[in-house]
């Protein structure tokens, strides 16, 4: 206390002054026009710059969930894309189709999205680590999709992350098809170049162009069908020559991967499930 007395009796004649100068500013403002306009004007242009700055601020801050949201439309808007150039590609006048199994597979599935933690794109078993696990609904064999294409399939989950096995990992085994045409394979990478793999076993009798799309074939339960995977470049026979081996530039860009979604697909999981059962009911009647 005698610290802040001794402090305004050597400052008195600032603190003096300082007060002085307010109040015949505050005069000066409320008691001329012309003054209170210029005033009125900086105050508001300041105003307005600092709401700015506390806007950019706050946009930057939100640009994660921003991202989320982005990618999960995406991949809503390319399964939509798909129904609806099939559709108009379809020469039957049916009016019915947006009440199609098709369409209806778009609300079968939930998207849980996550952030990319780490990932490896040099290695022939490059990981994927993500920030969801299964205290968010995630599980072992889920697919993982972005805005541009296929990810990878879950492979071990803790409570709170995942590891991922990406479309780049020599192991990976994803069932392909080719857009429009109605033809399948399985999705390799050989190595070398992330953006470069191969769809094996496809059919001798297959017709196709080169770029035609390449997208997931829906015949298993990790991803729903006509989930973007790449494009074709080249066409080569296989090592017995009874099939051709496709060369497929992917669509996702795995060195800048960060904001992904887990496909939830319970229902044809639950199919899947009743499937093995039956087939192993069949089986042991069939060993007795």
């Amino acid at each position: 206390m005698h610290n802040l007395i001794d402090f305004l009796q050597r400052h008195s004649h600032w603190l003096l002054f300082i007060f002085l100068e307010v109040i015949s500013l505050v005069l000066l403002f409320q008691y001329n026009s012309y003054q209170g306009s210029v005033w009125f004007t900086s105050a508001n242009t300041v105003a307005g710059k600092f709401d700015d700055w506390s806007a950019s601020v706050e946009s930057f801050f939100t640009l994660d969930k921003v991202n989320q949201e982005l990618t999960q439309r995406n991949l809503y808007l390319e399964q939509q894309v798909k129904k609806l150039s099939d559709r108009l590609g379809d020469v039957s006048k049916d009016t019915t189709w947006t009440d199609t199994a098709g369409v209806r597979l778009l609300k079968s599935f939930r998207l849980i999205p996550a952030k990319v933690v780490s990932n490896s794109v040099s290695r022939p078993g490059n990981l994927i680590t993500i920030d969801k696990g299964s205290a968010d609904g995630v599980r072992k064999d889920m697919g993982v999709a972005c805005g541009s294409g296929v990810v990878g399939i879950v492979y071990l989950t803790s409570p709170h992350y995942s590891i991922v096995i990406p479309a780049i990992n020599t192991k990976s085994n994803i069932s392909c098809s080719i857009h429009g045409r109605g033809y399948f394979g399985y999705l390799h990478w050989m190595g070398g170049d992330p953006q470069i793999a191969y769809v094996e076993e496809v059919p001798r009798h297959a017709r196709f162009r080169l770029y035609d799309a390449i997208e997931t074939s829906g015949f298993s339960s990790v991803f729903p069908p006509g989930i973007l995977v790449g494009k074709v470049l080249h066409v080569y026979n296989s090592v017995d020559g009874v099939s051709y081996r496709l060369q497929v530039k992917l669509s996702t860009n795995f060195s800048r991967l960060r904001d992904v979604c887990v496909i939830d697909n319970a229902p044809v999981l639950e199919r899947l499930n009743i499937l093995r059962a039956a087939q192993d009911s069949l089986k042991t009647n069939t060993d007795k």
